[in-house]
């Protein structure tokens, strides 16, 4: 089974599956699905999501800062909304978390 842990603060809190090993787990546990499907483009995440993917990752923040070459104040700022950074810290977190799309956001 290809299962991805997502934790919070050192414990599992999510585990992501793909789609079709949840609907076996479903069935093999006689339940319908209770969820509602949403399409969601992974590859161009908001950047409100910003510390929910530093998290997955398993960075902190002052690791992740330190690798974007921002202060952790700052980036704590950035994942609670107070700033929006600029193109080029976008860009350098994009790059650091893996993901695309937050070059062209204003």
């Amino acid at each position: 089974m290809n299962v991805q842990v997502i934790e919070r603060d050192g414990q599992p809190e999510y585990a992501v599956l793909p789609w079709a090993q949840y609907q076996a787990l479903l069935q093999a546990a006689g339940r319908a699905p209770e969820v509602a499907v949403v399409a969601v483009d992974a590859s161009k995440p908001a950047l409100s999501q910003l510390s929910t993917l530093r998290e997955a990752k398993g960075m902190s923040a002052e690791q992740l800062a330190r690798n974007v070459g921002i202060s952790p104040h700052y980036l704590g700022m950035i994942e609670s909304g107070e700033r929006q950074p600029d193109a080029a810290i976008r860009r350098a977190l994009a790059w650091h978390l893996g993901v695309d799309g937050w070059e062209a956001q204003p």
